[in-house]
């Protein structure tokens, strides 16, 4: 059965997170992620804010990486959070953002080893057992155990965008979380989980293949289309020249959205994102058209979709469409 999720970036109070993943829940989302950026609200306060206000919705970070919280920390969260949501838990973990590590002079070494070992290392933590001398190439642990076990298990998701991160998730995931709005992303990137899949013998049955998408909805396209404008600007700012290019998008359009931002003309840098950008990242229009792109998306092989922000012009009525309009075509299936 396909499932739907939806992401917050836990910048605002933490009352009005809560009350939106309440609300989703009580409209059929199955799962919710909150992203772990340092300067936004701590994630595993966030969910168990959240814990504390829902019943079933389960609740992930997506994601953490390894190279500003270590990963004996990362299970020592991830565990006392299934203290308060017993199996409504799931740990996210990815290499993170580059220009986000620089600026806090941490450097992305070896991004792919990194997440295989904060995986292990936090796998084996969660399962109760002892880590004795670890010694990989990233983290260099002579010691460590959880005093305390999960309440249920955890299932660790990988957050992947390239081949070998995909490849990777793949073969240690029980879920890969993969950030795409169009469809020839999320065929190309099915296609490295396959590749990954078969060379470590692994039967694909039952894992999770979890798109996050900027998405907005509106009964009316052109505020659902405007809402995704700030949104598209920065992926499009921060998107190497390869992928523009994939997508027939003007490299030079592209710098000088990137140079308006860069400037803080708002109004000039998302005024300049076009048609071609949008389609390219980002789900956006009425609930009809919205429903007929994410059906494409569960045909590939996506069993789960998750809509990001902006989610649509209000949050709120935002979350209330998706519920009404959208979720019962597939749920009813």
């Amino acid at each position: 059965m396909v499932r739907f999720g939806i992401e917050f970036i836990p910048q605002e109070p933490f009352w009005r997170t809560v009350f939106y993943v309440a609300q989703a829940e009580k409209g059929g989302f199955d799962n919710t992620w909150i992203t772990d950026h340092f300067m936004n609200r701590n994630p595993y306060t966030t969910m168990a804010a959240i814990a504390l206000y829902t019943e079933r919705i389960t609740m992930g970070v997506g994601v953490t990486n390894p190279y500003l919280v270590n990963p004996v920390v990362t299970a020592q969260n991830i565990a006392s959070l299934s203290e308060m949501a017993p199996n409504r838990v799931i740990l996210g973990i990815g290499a993170g953002d580059k220009t986000t590590l620089g600026l806090l002079g941490v450097e992305m070494s070896l991004p792919v080893r990194a997440v295989r070992e904060c995986v292990e290392i936090t796998r084996t933590l969660l399962s109760g057992e002892k880590i004795k001398n670890y010694e990989g190439k990233i983290f260099k642990i002579q010691k460590a155990k959880l005093a305390f076990k999960p309440a249920g298990r955890v299932p660790i998701y990988v957050g992947a965008q390239g081949p070998m991160m995909l490849r990777l998730a793949a073969k240690i995931g029980d879920g890969v979380l993969i950030n795409a709005s169009h469809p020839d992303d999320v065929k190309e990137a099915i296609s490295h989980l396959k590749k990954g899949a078969e060379k470590a013998g692994r039967d694909l049955s039952g894992f999770d293949v979890v798109v996050y998408t900027s998405f907005s909805t509106h009964k009316d396209r052109e505020k659902a289309r405007k809402a995704t404008l700030p949104v598209v600007a920065f992926i499009v700012a921060g998107c190497p020249p390869k992928i523009l290019e994939k997508h027939g998008i003007s490299l030079e359009k592209a710098e000088q959205l990137k140079k308006a931002l860069n400037e803080g003309k708002w109004d000039v840098a998302f005024s300049s994102v076009t048609d071609e950008m949008i389609e390219a990242f980002s789900i956006c229009g009425t609930p009809e058209e919205c429903s007929e792109k994410i059906a494409k998306m569960f045909e590939l092989g996506v069993t789960q979709f998750v809509v990001g922000s902006p989610i649509g012009p209000k949050v709120y009525k935002a979350i209330e469409t998706i519920s009404k309009e959208i979720i019962p075509r597939f749920k009813e299936k």
